[in-house]
């Protein structure tokens, strides 16, 4: 293998497709929210915001396949291990196999309790049960396709990337518009076109991945089951969905604490939330390009590659942050004005801007490091810090919001993303140290 310097192009061009790929995402709510809003009915809206909610919610459980495959397989490309490599990706499609299967075998179960939880009108709950009873026959699908994305960036290989999540959006808003507008299919048009884009998405994704399956390497059950591979993947894998679990604790809790300062704080913390959506975007490239590099310099042992690959990658994200920060305090009037037409809800929202303009700039350390621990497979840190975190978010944030309301619940979030830089920080260094073992 020809190793590739380490430059500011080469950090580009991972991160660049994964931003485009990123901004294809809410125009296909967008479309599904418009063909159906072409119905002239309330249900069929809520149906389907409800049902993909719903399972979104469900496969959002295995994102951890994701970051996982990323960091085992980059360190794989960058040991030169080509056999790990290929077999790695046998692996997680097995585990897309059969976390699909298990939410199909699952599914009344699952979709009651999801539906118990979200209670709607009887016409929109037998809707939002039409259009899940299709969408859940693509779950092996879509969970292969978090495997698959992250093997693909661990060889930089983000244009592939983008192709495969482009491509699935492109056919899904055809499909939209052919069979809700065309053959007046309903709410179960969009579920069935997205089901078929999905698994769209996994075929182009696998064909992008042909010269992997040319030789038999891919096929070695003897790598493939291999116990003690399998059990790094299973602990890297669970100390991910527990940090992800405890993350969306904390914005889930943020939502709910919100709720008690009454509707129109509610909206406007709801509406502040889409400009942290739409930094992540960009932070997103950035962070996927550590976690490749990173996790390539580890596995070939050069600790003072991972230092290179994390400065490289931490400043351009601290500029993405920076220039986020700004953009969010020039034009965060007007975007507020774009998202709500209410009043009460802007001028909300403009009180606690400064808030959203510093998440950026106090997020930046813990967003990235994350990307580099997972390079480094250092997950075990990774999820500790985010018990320390959560533990001083919890502690901070209920006297906070006792003394100064919405205010202190903002305080709250922010702090949260301060101990969990800051933590993750301190364990920097022997992730460094590790890189020689």
């Amino acid at each position: 293998m020809t190793e590739a310097a380490l430059t500011h192009r080469r950090v580009l061009a991972i991160a660049v497709p994964i931003v485009i790929s990123n901004v294809s995402v809410p125009l296909l709510g967008v479309v599904d929210t418009a063909v159906v809003g072409q119905m002239g009915e309330a249900a069929p809206l809520g149906a389907v915001g409800l049902g993909a909610i719903i399972i979104t919610s469900i496969y959002w459980i295995f994102g951890f396949l994701r970051m996982g495959t990323v960091g085992l397989t980059s360190q794989a490309q960058g040991a030169n291990d080509q056999t790990e490599v290929s077999v790695l990706l046998t692996r997680v499609l097995l585990i897309g196999l059969a976390g699909g299967l298990a939410i199909i075998a699952l599914q009344a179960g699952l979709f009651w309790v999801a539906l118990q939880m979200s209670p709607a009108s009887d016409e929109v709950e037998a809707l939002t049960r039409d259009y899940l009873a299709v969408r859940v026959w693509s779950a092996p699908a879509m969970i292969a396709i978090y495997g698959v994305t992250g093997w693909l960036i661990a060889l930089e290989r983000t244009r592939a990337v983008l192709a495969v999540q482009v491509g699935m959006n492109l056919l899904n808003i055809v499909l939209d518009i052919v069979f809700v507008l065309q053959f007046q299919w309903g709410v179960v048009g969009v579920a069935w076109a997205t089901f078929l884009a999905e698994w769209f998405g996994l075929a182009l994704g696998l064909w992008l991945c042909r010269e992997n399956f040319k030789t038999a390497t891919w096929r070695l059950w003897s790598r493939v089951l291999e116990r003690s591979s399998l059990i790094k993947m299973a602990e890297v894998n669970t100390d991910i969905m527990i940090r992800s679990v405890l993350l969306q604790a904390i914005f889930l809790s943020f939502m709910l604490f919100g709720a008690r300062f009454g509707d129109v704080t509610l909206a406007a913390n709801q509406v502040l939330l889409q400009f942290l959506m739409l930094s992540s975007f960009a932070m997103d490239g950035v962070a996927f390009a550590a976690e490749s590099l990173v996790g390539q310099a580890y596995g070939a042992k050069k600790p003072q590659d991972v230092r290179r690959a994390s400065i490289l990658t931490g400043l351009w994200a601290g500029g993405i942050c920076i220039a986020s920060s700004i953009l969010i305090l020039a034009l965060g009037p007007w975007g507020i004005d774009l998202i709500t037409t209410a009043e009460d809800v802007r001028a909300e929202a403009r009180d606690y801007l400064i808030y959203m303009a510093l998440a950026p700039i106090l997020g930046f350390a813990s967003w990235m490091l994350d990307g580099i621990f997972i390079g480094a497979t250092r997950t075990r840190d990774m999820r500790n810090m985010m018990i320390v975190s959560t533990i001083v978010y919890f502690a901070a944030v209920i006297p906070l919001m006792a003394t100064f309301g919405n205010h202190g619940l903002w305080i709250g979030m922010l702090i949260s993303f301060v101990v969990r830089g800051i933590t993750l920080a301190i364990r920097y260094p022997a992730l460094e140290r590790s890189a020689l073992a």
